[in-house]
């Protein structure tokens, strides 16, 4: 360790204390009755504050470096802000002695010869506690709970942050000792708290927390003034009356003198966080020192010894990372280290320590010898059993009794020693001068060896591992290489701090220099990588380096030395390199040049490594061969390139040395037979491919399937190919096969689709089934697969495969639960058997589930499904009643839904009008059978309820007494008793206006009608609203004989002779009262409308007469007034007259049921589609 004057600069004044802030950039200096603020880097003085009137004793900075504070002789204290402003001023009774802030709490102990005061930034006022003794010294623990105190009177009190004395410490000399100085350790690492206490009664002692002293009192031979710690709290500076700052360990050891003063020392401090300390004296001299610790230590193979906090030595073995400290409780001044053999020199002796056992890895030491005198040496070499002392130009030798034995006198100062080995008691060192000399000396022998002479001064010297060369680093950073023998420079390398050769390898060396790290192997380019610090050692592939204090190994990969050894096909050396430390990837690289270098030795050694058995057999038959003669080294070479994949090159080997056979065996077991027939060449092609084919079928034996296909291909046996591609589940390799093939093959094409569907890839199968032209197997394809959509799509261009594609997919759909869609396929593949089977199971489902619009719409299905039978003779008869069995049950099924939703549910979706009108209709219906799952009693039911509310109270009589003799549900017991009793309150007749009137006779119908829904004056059927179920305003009428549909329809649509017919009749019918416009119209328009004369018939007459039409009649009618059902063929289509044009009706194109048009429109909205046919709005097919 030295101190280096970094400035200086002297006041008038003593100066008593010093702090610096916090960051280290100022310093306070307390001179005088100023504070002097100057900065530390260069010694600036920045500011001098006044605000103290007498000597300014005391300074201290705050930890978090916003404020200091300032004690003085002027019994005050200034707390100052980092501004360098005067914000706070208090007093005591006597004069300051010290400061000191809490560095946690920030909190202030100020201390007078007589009291202490602790002052707060958040606290207005100062608290105060007496002492019985002058105070000297304070200084607060590192968590701020406990303010230690130092008195003259030689007791040190311990006390809490409110002022209460916790312990008490009274020292041996009491008064004869006054303590001067104290301080707390500052370092995190400890466990305990450890206060440093100096008085002076010259001595330095150490404390707990609890009073427990540590160790024993240390003398100083002087009265200390001052006590400061380093930041880390490693180590302790002491200045006093011997005018010097004396460095000590943390445990009270002394190491040196920082700075020689010309006065006493009356305080001392370190600058934060550094190496710098200044120094206050007596004379007003400031100081400002930069301390250097110099790097001790030695380092021997993989043992490296350095010193640790100046008395320590740490032993690290650079393979294990193991350490042991070896504590020596005083300065070490110099390591040497060899073997199993440490040596440390202390001030005053040197220590010779040696290993419990000759285990390598042991890391136990103990003393061996000890050499009890001070000696003076620049370097020091320990050796088995001699120590080697240098000094300047003297080399000395020393028995480990301290007996000097040697020495030998050199002809210029000695730069580097170093110790190369050797027997016990004989080894040799290697020196290097600062005139260029490189010597080996001899323990045994006075007479030095000059090895070489070179015209630079050494830094850096190391020998080979056979002494046969030389590596030197002189001072301008070059790095030469010499040969030992010949004094020859063999290569030298630029930017070179220091040099190592390998131990285990003589052609390798390392040195480092410039942040890189350089390896150089023989005379090759040197191999650079990054790498700080210095070289001091190089063993195997691990190189040692020291930067700055810490020594590593660095584990350096040797693959760029070896490379470079194998492009010269140097095997062996490169071998040696890789021994050294490569990946496995290097090895098999080594192996494999080796192998084709047939250097079979090297080549065998680096497969072992990589425990390559293949090649090792390999090697090991080329072996037995040799043995046996046979001397070809092209067919050794052919052999390791079919090892090595290398084919082409080894057939052609093969060739050259006259082993065709052996080419062709061997593209042959590769299944390579491309190559094999490239290798025959032009000799008959028959023979190449009755061999792939025998290739093939052996492959096919020995389980080989994959490259069995391949032959067989290569050999145009396709269907085997096929069979086994087939066999195993490879898609691609038949997907490939199928598109290879031409389409005239049409036997391996139905292979390849037969196994494309067994292996679930239907897409392919289609390829080759439209490849072929197949449409049937096809179409059997997609339906097997379900591909609907693409059936569809071939049915559209092949209708002859209509009944292949629509019978599966209704009976799939059917199968899903999926009927309609079902229905309509059978449909449309012309089964309709099967359609009506499966509307008529669908149309028994919806009944017995009470689904009565579904079974209405199935109904309607069927109805229309008849019709379409019907079309054909033989079934027209059967065919035409059905139809109109079914049209008669959907009517039905249609209403008793709305009264089934009425009876059931809580709530009611339609007019009592509708419910009543149903009811009726239903009750006019079932003159005969009543169908499965419509129930009179619920028709019944409905009809009384509303006859009651709407005032029919004679038909709601009849319905209840109609009830009586049904079997009635419980639920409706009790209702259906208390209608019939109140129904009897009311008049015995129906109102008039719920009569329906026929609009071919004017006749008012009674409400219930034993004839059903025709009129029992003229026998002419109602048309009614298939949603209120309202008698419409339509007569149906007939054609002529002889008049065609299409006839009637274009005479319709003549209506030009109606012009003026039809605005009178307009002006009639725009009378507000129903009964009299009715009534009107038929009279007014009775001479003019040729229709309305039709409507009269023959009165009392039982049987029906419907409306037939001429020609001149339809002449007449107006287009909009005529409804036309549009029946298929074999129906005729019906025609019905609207007798009042005004009142709009709309005809669904598709069932051709009648409605209120304003009702039409309304249902449209709702459900989206006609209610009855379930026909949608965006449909446009009738």
């Amino acid at each position: 360790m030295r101190a280096v004057l970094t400035w200086r600069d002297k006041v008038e004044q003593c100066v008593y204390d010093l702090a610096f802030k916090p960051d280290g950039t100022q310093l306070i200096v307390a001179a005088g009755n100023r504070l002097l603020v100057y900065d530390t880097s260069d010694g600036t003085l920045l500011q001098p504050l006044k605000g103290h009137k007498d000597t300014v004793y005391c300074v201290a900075y705050a930890k978090d470096g916003k404020r200091f504070a300032s004690g003085s002789a002027d019994k005050s204290v200034i707390i100052w802000t980092s501004k360098l402003e005067g914000i706070l001023k208090y007093t005591h009774n006597d004069s300051i002695q010290c400061v000191s802030y809490n560095p946690i709490t920030h909190q202030l102990a100020s201390c007078s010869s007589s009291d202490i005061g602790l002052w707060s930034p958040e606290q207005k006022s100062v608290s105060k506690h007496k002492s019985s003794s002058k105070i000297t010294c304070c200084s607060w623990t590192n968590d701020g709970q406990y303010l230690a105190l130092g008195m003259f009177n030689g007791v040190v009190s311990i006390r809490n942050k409110n002022g209460e004395e916790k312990v008490k410490i009274e020292r041996p000399g009491g008064s004869l000792s006054p303590i001067w100085s104290i301080s707390w350790n500052p370092s995190r690492e400890e466990r305990n708290d450890i206060l440093a206490v100096a008085d002076w009664g010259q001595k330095l002692s150490f404390y707990q927390l609890s009073g427990k002293q540590i160790g024993k009192d240390h003398s100083l031979n002087f009265d200390p003034c001052c006590i400061s710690y380093f930041t880390k709290g490693e180590y302790i500076l002491l200045g006093g009356s011997d005018k010097q700052v004396s460095l000590f360990t943390k445990d009270g050891v002394r190491l040196g003198a920082v700075g020689e003063q010309t006065s006493w020392v009356w305080t001392c401090k370190v600058k934060p966080d550094s190496n710098y300390v200044v120094v206050g004296c007596q004379d007003g001299t400031i100081s400002f020192y930069q301390l250097i610790f110099s790097t001790v230590h030695g380092l021997y193979k993989d043992r490296y010894a350095y010193r640790d906090s100046m008395t320590d030595v740490i032993v690290q073995h650079l393979i294990t990372e193991q350490k042991v400290r070896i504590k020596c409780k005083e300065l070490v001044k110099k390591i040497a280290i060899y073997k199993n053999r440490l040596a440390i020199q202390l001030p005053e002796k040197i220590l010779i320590y040696e290993l419990y056992s000759e285990d390598s890895l042991d890391m136990r030491y103990r003393v061996k010898e000890k050499i009890a005198r001070k000696f003076e040496c620049n370097l020091l070499v320990v050796c088995a059993d001699h120590i080697i002392l240098c000094q300047e130009r003297r080399l000395q030798c020393l028995s480990f009794s301290g007996v000097k034995e040697r020495e030998w006198q050199m002809e210029s100062l000695i730069r580097y020693i170093k110790v190369i080995g050797g027997p016990p008691g004989r080894e040799g060192l290697l020196v290097g001068l600062k005139n260029g000399q490189i010597l080996k000396i001899f323990v045994d022998n006075l007479f030095a060896i000059v090895l070489l002479k070179q015209a630079t001064a050494v830094r850096c010297l190391d020998m080979s591992a056979s002494r046969n060369k030389l590596a030197v680093v002189d001072e301008n950073d070059m790095c030469l290489v010499y040969d030992i023998h010949t004094k020859e420079l063999l290569f030298q390398e630029p930017n070179a701090n220091s040099v190592a050769w390998n131990t285990q390898c003589e052609d390798m060396l390392c040195f480092s220099g410039g942040g890189y790290l350089n390896i150089k192997a023989s005379t090759f380019p040197v191999h650079q990588q990054k790498l700080q610090g210095f070289v001091v050692g190089y063993n195997g592939s691990k190189i040692f380096c020291l930067h700055v204090f810490s020594m590593s190994a660095v584990e350096v990969p040797q693959s760029a030395p070896m490379y470079q050894y194998l492009d010269r096909k140097m095997f062996r050396e490169a071998y040696q390199i890789a021994c050294l430390g490569v990946t496995d990837a290097d090895w098999r690289e080594l192996a494999m040049e080796a192998l084709e270098g047939l250097e079979f030795e090297t080549a065998k050694k680096a497969f072992t490594r990589v425990q390559d058995l293949r090649y090792l057999e390999l090697i090991n038959s080329i072996e037995e061969r040799k043995k046996r003669g046979e001397t070809n080294n092209d067919l050794f070479l052919a052999d390791v390139f079919s090892y090595q994949g290398k084919f082409h090159e080894a057939a052609k080997l093969y060739k050259r040395s006259g082993h065709e056979n052996l080419a062709l065996d061997m593209y042959t077991e590769l299944r390579m037979f491309e190559y094999a027939k490239d290798f025959l060449g032009s000799e008959d092609p028959k023979e190449t491919k009755m061999l792939i084919t025998k290739q093939a079928d052996w492959a096919r034996n020995i389980n080989e399937p994959k490259a069995a296909v391949e032959m067989y291909i290569s050999a145009g046996e396709h269907c085997k190919a096929i069979e086994i591609s087939g066999e195993h589940g490879w898609v691609d390799m038949l997907i490939d096969i199928a598109r290879k093939l031409d389409k005239a093959e049409r036997e391996p094409l139905l292979m390849c689709a037969h196994f494309f569907k067994k292996l679930d890839n239907p897409g392919y199968a289609a390829e080759t089934y439209l490849k072929i032209g197949d449409l049937k197997s096809l179409v059997q394809l997609h339906v097997e697969t379900q591909r609907w959509d693409e059936a569809f799509a071939l049915g559209e261009k092949h209708p002859e495969f209509k009944d292949d594609i629509y019978v599966p997919y209704a009976q799939w759909l059917a199968e899903n639960d999926r009927f309609e869609e079902a229905q309509k396929a059978f449909h449309k593949a012309g089964r309709q058997g099967e359609a009506v089977r499966v509307l008529e199971q669908l149309t028994h489902n919806a009944v017995v589930e009470s689904r009565f619009s579904d079974a209405a719409y199935y109904y309607w299905m069927l109805s229309m499904q008849c019709l379409d039978i019907a079309q054909d003779p033989a079934q027209k008869e059967v065919m035409l009643s059905k139809f109109h069995h079914f049209q008669h049950l959907a009517e039905l099924y249609h209403g008793y839904h709305v009264i089934h939703r009425y009876v059931e549910e809580p709530f009611s979706f339609h007019l009592p009008e509708t419910l009543f009108n149903i009811s009726r209709f239903l009750l006019h219906s079932l003159t005969k059978d009543t169908p499965l799952g419509i129930s009179k009693v619920n028709t019944l039911f409905t009809l009384a309820k509303q006859s009651k509310a709407l005032g029919a109270y004679k038909l709601a009589r009849h319905a209840y007494d109609k009830l009586q003799g049904l079997q009635i549900p419980a639920r409706f017991q009790k209702s259906i008793e208390l209608g019939s009793l109140t129904i009897r309150s009311k008049p015995f007749h129906d109102s008039e206006e719920l009569v329906p009137l026929c609009y071919r006779c004017s006749t008012n119908n009674p409400l219930l009608n034993n004839l059903g829904n025709v009129c029992i004056n003229c026998r002419q059927p109602f048309v009614f609203s298939a949603s209120s179920y309202e008698v419409l305003h339509l007569v149906e009428f007939y054609l002529e004989e002889g008049i065609t549909d299409e006839e009637a329809v274009s005479l319709i649509d003549l209506e030009a002779p109606r012009l003026k017919r039809e605005n009178k009749w307009q002006e009639i019918t725009s009378n507000n009262a129903q009964t009299l416009r009715l009534d009107e119209s038929m009279d007014s328009v009775g001479d003019d409308d040729p229709f309305t004369a039709k409507l009269s018939f023959e009165q009392g007459g039982s049987e029906f007469v419907p409306v037939v039409v001429s020609r001149s009649v339809l002449r007449s009618m107006s287009r909009r007034d005529v409804l036309i059902k549009r029946w298929p063929q074999p129906l005729r289509w019906q025609y019905f007259r609207s007798l009042l044009p005004d009142a709009s009706i709309t005809m669904c194109p598709s069932c051709f049921q009648m409605f209120h048009s304003e009702d039409y429109e309304l249902l449209l909205l709702q459900h989206t589609c006609c209610p009855y046919c379930r026909r949608r709005m965006d449909d446009p097919s009738p």
